[in-house]
């Protein structure tokens, strides 16, 4: 008795602690825009794609001029540069050929105004870096919409373990109710001598069982809508319950298979392409490079004039026929990514495959288990209208309506536990066979 009490304690204080918590209704489309909106791997995946993005606009260097304006200001005595900073300031006079000048000159300034230009004309590796960082790029987009399909997929698998955890709560409260009359039944049958003590002892710790249920029951609410509250990145992790019906969805099981066109397969074959640009970048690297220059110079004696001016430009033709073995070796690794990738590719794509025939074998286990159930339900359910009946009369023993209350409570809950199943296993092929 003493270990009843505490028992009903417990379960008063944990009934009125969820009384106390904030109750949310919430639907699924709710959770859906929540989720789109605020979610941290939503959000870390579309920083990645910035990052992709951010190193492809880098590659416009394999076009684009590189621009740098320089001002230069020095003082010296230094014969040559004394010389030449007369020269290019175009002060120069015939004093200036004095050879007792020339060796020993006075301290000159020099200011020099400086725009420089270089602008690629032919880099074949650059190109093809380029090709990688584009497919890069496109490969982290489709990420990120893999990322938003697997969201939306877990947003369906949570807010159907919320359905099933009130189910749960519901039946274990019906149960907990029918268990308490019984339990009265049983007091009144045992004042008046029908029943014995014994009787009456087990009913009471049917009471207590499923007081133990209904409190796991009530926990699992408070964890699915902490699991909802992580998903939509909200800290205050209150209590949801939902507004939508644990109901069975219709689907069709024909015709589903892994489409190439799937985003995380996409971006598998872009992070090849990657791969296979990086290893043809890397080949011509050992090929010249055409790049041209130039540049228009501002030469004073005063700092920020330019009385002297004067412009160059050219083109410039390099190629580094050998460095060491460092080219071979990065040309090696890189093909060695490439068949890594292919690999990769392959066995993601056959993964894929294998995972499919696992959910179409759950979804028709699922659909003939519901079948079987829905039957097991509506059995066990007139076996305890019968049972119950025949105990008022005083026609049935304890042990067989305790039985037959259990055997209802359990099925029930078996019942939605496989509707969630169903349901569970018709989002899984969904996100498995989605374009």
């Amino acid at each position: 008795m003493k270990t009843t009490f505490v028992l009903m304690l417990t379960f008063l204080f944990f009934g009125v602690s969820m009384q106390a918590q904030e109750i949310i209704p919430v639907s699924k489309n709710e959770v859906f825009v929540k989720v789109s909106e605020n979610n941290s791997s939503i959000k870390i995946s579309e920083e990645e794609f910035k990052q992709a993005r951010a190193d492809y606009r880098q590659t416009n260097a394999v076009f684009l001029p590189n621009i740098t304006l320089i001002h230069t200001a020095m003082a010296t005595t230094n014969p040559l540069m004394a010389f030449g900073s007369k020269l290019n300031q175009e002060i120069l006079t015939q004093n200036d050929f004095n050879p007792a000048l020339l060796n020993n000159p006075s301290q000159i300034e020099n200011y020099a105004t400086k725009l420089e230009i270089q602008q690629p004309l032919i880099n074949l590796d650059g190109i093809y870096k380029r090709k990688a960082a584009k497919s890069k790029m496109d490969a982290m987009l489709l990420k990120t919409e893999r990322t938003q399909d697997y969201l939306a997929f877990e947003v369906e698998k949570a807010y159907m373990q919320l359905q099933l955890a009130y189910k749960a709560v519901t039946v274990l409260e019906k149960a907990l109710d029918a268990a308490n009359a019984n339990k009265n039944l049983a007091e009144n049958s045992f004042k008046q001598g029908y029943l014995q003590r014994a009787d009456v002892l087990n009913v009471e710790v049917r009471v207590t069982e499923v007081q133990n249920q209904l409190q796991s029951a009530k926990s699992n609410v408070q964890n699915a809508s902490n699991y909802l509250s992580f998903l939509m990145n909200d800290d205050a992790f209150v209590l949801y319950t939902p507004t939508d019906e644990l109901t069975m969805e219709t689907f069709t099981l024909e015709n589903r298979t892994v489409s190439e066109n799937r985003s995380d397969i996409k971006a598998l074959k872009l992070a090849s392409n990657a791969f296979e640009a990086m290893n043809k970048a890397d080949k011509m690297a050992f090929l010249p490079t055409l790049n041209a220059f130039g540049s228009y110079e501002l030469y004073d004696d005063q700092i920020f004039q330019g009385d002297a001016n004067g412009y160059l430009f050219g083109a410039q033709l390099s190629w580094n026929i050998f460095q060491g073995s460092k080219r071979f070796g990065k040309a090696q690794k890189s093909k060695s990514e490439l068949e890594q990738s292919k690999l990769e590719y392959k066995q993601y794509v056959s993964q894929s495959n294998l995972e499919l025939n696992k959910a179409k074998r759950a979804f028709l286990d699922a659909e003939n288990k519901l079948k079987l159930n829905t039957l097991a339900l509506e059995q066990s359910e007139e076996s305890l209208r019968i049972r119950t009946n025949r105990f008022k009369e005083g026609l049935e023993k304890t042990s067989d309506l305790l039985l037959a209350e259990t055997q209802y409570a359990q099925k029930q809950l078996e019942y939605y536990q496989t509707i969630f199943e169903y349901n569970y296993a018709q989002a899984y092929l969904q996100f498995l066979t989605k374009e």
